[in-house]
C-alpha cells in the first residue's frame, strides 16, 4: 500500500454544522484559500441542495481554489446529485461525495416508510440499490465519486462489505466509512477497517476513508486506528470543530502521524507550519475559540510553568516536548512565569531581556517576583521590568514605607494614613485629598515634613487585565533639586505612594 494518506478536510461543511455557527460565501473562501496554503488534498466546501447560499459558496470555492480537489456533499438523492454538479462545474478537480445510511438503526429509523421495503430485508435491498444509483448518477458529472456509508461503524458488516463492493463496482473512486456517532473504539475501529480490506473483493479500486466523531472522546483515536489497518484517506475538521462534540481535529491526526511515523509508517502532503494560522481563522471566523489545553494548537501547547518542567525544558527541551512549536507555525516555546516556576525560569527570561543579575539580586528580584506572581496568574516581560526598576536600582532609604490604608468612595472624602520610618524613627500621619493618590501624597509630605513639589505624575498598566501591574512613575522638585520615582504594584495606590516615595530618597541622596 501506499504510505501517502491524502488529508479530507470538511470543515466547511461538517465543521459549519456545530451548534450556534454560520459561514457566509465570503467566510467560506477565506478559510478554504487558508486550507489551500495547509495544503489540504481534499475541501469539501458544503451541501449545495441545502441552501442557494451554501449552492454559491461551493460554486465560487471550485472556480478560484486551485490546488485541492473541491467536494460536495449530497444525499442519495438526484437533485442533491445534480446541485452538487451543478456547482462543481468550473472545478478543476471536482469530487461529488454522496451516499446513504448503512446500519441497521439508520436503515429502520430513516427508511420506516414503506415504499423502502416492509422488512429489515427489504429496505437493505433498496437502500444498496439507492446507494448504487446514486453513485452511477454522479459518475456523469465527476469521474472522481466518494460514496459514504453512514453509520457504517454499527452497520452489519456483511451487508456494509456487500454495499462498498456494490458501489465500487458501479464507479465509487473513494468509500467512506463513517463512525457518525462517535460510538466505535478503536481496537473496533481498526478491525473493521481491515475486515473491508481483507471481504471486499474490489476494494483494491477505491481508496478507504476514515470519518470519525468524537462522541466519547475517541474520535482521533479511532481515526488513526483506520490508518493504521490500512485507510489511505483520513477526514477531519481544523480545531475538531463539528455535529455534536465535533469531528476528527485534522492537526491532531496529522501531528501524530509525522510525530509517530516510526508507529504508523505513513506521510501526508500537509504544510503544519500552517496549523497555528489556520486554527486561529477557523476559531475567528466560527467564534469557537480554541482551549488553552488544545493539543498541538492550544495557546498552552507548547507552555511550561511547573519548576521541574521548566528546569529540564531550559537543560533539553525534549524532556517535555515531542513536537517543535514552530513547526505548527508557533513562533517558540514558552515559559509561563508563575509562582511554580522557580529560581531557573525567572533568571533565563531575564537574561533573555538583557538582564544579568548576581545571586543576591536574583534573590532579592525572586522573593518580589513571589509576591506578584501570588496575586497573577501569569508574570509578563513588562511585570519584571517593573520589579526590576522596583528593586534594583536601590537608594539609601532615608524613608521607608510601613504601611498604608486609604479611605476613598463615591461619598467619601477621600483619607490616608501612612506610617513611615525616617533614620530609627516611626512616624504615622493623616491627610484628606481630592482623591486618595492626592490623600497619600498629603500624608507622606505631612509626615517627612517636607516641601516638595510634585511636577509630573505618570501611570500605565504594564500587563493586561484586572491583575495588571501598575507602573508609576513622578518627578519631584525640592530646593531646586529634581528627582525621578517609580513604583510598582498590583494596587496602583500602592505603586503612587512607593513611587512617591522613592522620589523622596533620591532627593534625600542629593543633599
Amino acid at each position: 500500500m501506499s504510505d501517502l494518506v491524502a488529508v479530507f478536510d470538511t470543515t466547511l461543511r461538517d465543521g459549519e454544522q456545530a451548534a450556534g455557527t454560520r459561514l457566509g460565501s465570503r467566510d467560506k473562501l477565506t478559510v478554504a484559500r487558508q486550507l489551500a496554503r495547509l495544503n489540504v488534498d481534499v475541501i469539501e466546501a458544503g451541501y449545495p441542495a441545502s441552501s442557494p447560499d451554501d449552492f454559491a459558496a461551493v460554486q465560487q470555492i471550485s472556480r478560484e481554489i486551485q490546488g485541492p480537489i473541491v467536494c460536495a456533499l449530497s444525499r442519495a438523492v438526484a437533485s442533491d446529485i445534480e446541485a452538487c454538479g451543478a456547482a462543481l462545474d468550473k472545478a478543476a478537480r471536482p469530487r461529488i461525495h454522496t451516499g446513504i445510511g448503512s446500519s441497521d438503526i439508520h436503515i429502520m429509523g430513516k427508511f420506516r416508510d414503506e415504499r423502502y421495503g416492509r422488512t429489515l430485508e427489504e429496505k437493505r435491498v433498496r437502500i444498496l440499490e439507492l446507494g448504487v444509483e446514486a453513485v452511477k448518477l454522479a459518475k456523469r458529472f465527476t469521474d472522481d465519486v466518494q460514496f459514504y456509508a453512514e453509520d457504517a461503524g454499527r452497520a452489519d458488516t456483511a451487508y456494509l462489505f456487500a454495499m462498498l463492493e456494490a458501489v465500487i463496482d458501479a464507479g465509487a473512486t473513494v468509500v467512506n466509512i463513517p463512525d457518525t456517532t462517535g460510538y466505535a473504539v478503536p481496537e473496533q475501529f481498526g478491525n473493521l477497517i481491515k475486515g473491508i480490506r481483507e471481504n471486499v473483493p474490489n476494494i483494491a479500486r477505491a481508496v478507504i476513508s476514515v470519518h470519525c466523531h468524537d462522541d466519547l472522546g475517541l474520535a482521533v483515536a479511532n481515526a488513526l486506528a483506520g490508518i493504521r489497518n490500512g485507510a489511505r484517506q483520513v477526514e477531519g475538521t481544523i480545531n475538531g470543530v463539528g455535529e455534536r462534540a465535533g469531528n476528527a481535529a485534522i492537526e491532531e491526526v496529522v501531528m501524530a502521524l509525522r510525530t509517530r511515523a516510526d508507529y504508523f509508517g505513513v506521510r501526508t502532503n500537509i504544510d503544519a507550519r500552517e496549523f497555528h494560522r489556520t486554527s486561529r481563522l477557523v476559531a475567528d471566523s466560527l467564534g469557537m475559540a480554541v482551549p488553552a489545553n488544545k493539543a498541538v494548537i492550544g495557546a498552552n501547547a507548547f507552555s511550561h510553568s511547573s519548576g521541574i518542567h521548566v528546569d529540564g525544558f531550559l537543560k533539553d527541551r525534549e524532556t517535555y516536548e515531542i513536537m517543535r512549536p514552530e513547526d505548527v507555525g508557533f513562533d517558540e516555546s514558552r515559559v509561563v512565569l508563575t509562582a511554580r516556576t522557580g529560581r531557573h525560569g525567572l533568571s533565563d527570561r531575564l537574561a533573555k531581556l538583557g538582564y544579568e543579575l548576581s545571586k543576591e539580586e536574583l534573590d532579592q528580584t525572586y522573593q518580589r517576583f513571589l509576591a506578584v506572581a501570588d496575586k497573577k496568574q501569569e508574570v509578563f516581560d513588562e511585570d519584571l521590568i517593573a520589579i526590576l526598576h522596583d528593586e534594583l536600582h536601590p537608594v539609601t532609604e532615608t524613608y521607608q514605607l510601613l504601611y498604608m490604608h486609604v479611605y476613598s468612595g463615591t461619598s467619601a472624602i477621600p483619607t490616608a494614613t501612612v506610617r513611615l520610618r525616617i533614620g530609627e524613627e516611626t512616624r504615622e500621619g493623616a491627610s484628606i485629598g481630592d482623591g486618595p493618590v492626592d490623600a497619600v501624597y498629603k500624608s507622606i509630605t505631612a509626615v517627612t515634613n517636607t516641601k516638595v513639589k510634585l511636577l509630573r505624575y505618570d501611570i500605565r498598566a504594564v500587563t493586561s487585565g484586572t491583575e495588571a501591574i501598575g507602573e508609576v512613575t513622578v518627578q519631584l522638585e525640592m530646593a531646586g533639586k529634581r528627582a525621578v520615582g517609580r513604583g510598582a504594584s498590583t494596587d496602583v495606590i500602592e505603586a503612587s505612594a512607593k513611587a512617591y516615595v522613592d522620589g523622596l530618597n533620591k532627593l534625600a541622596g542629593l543633599g
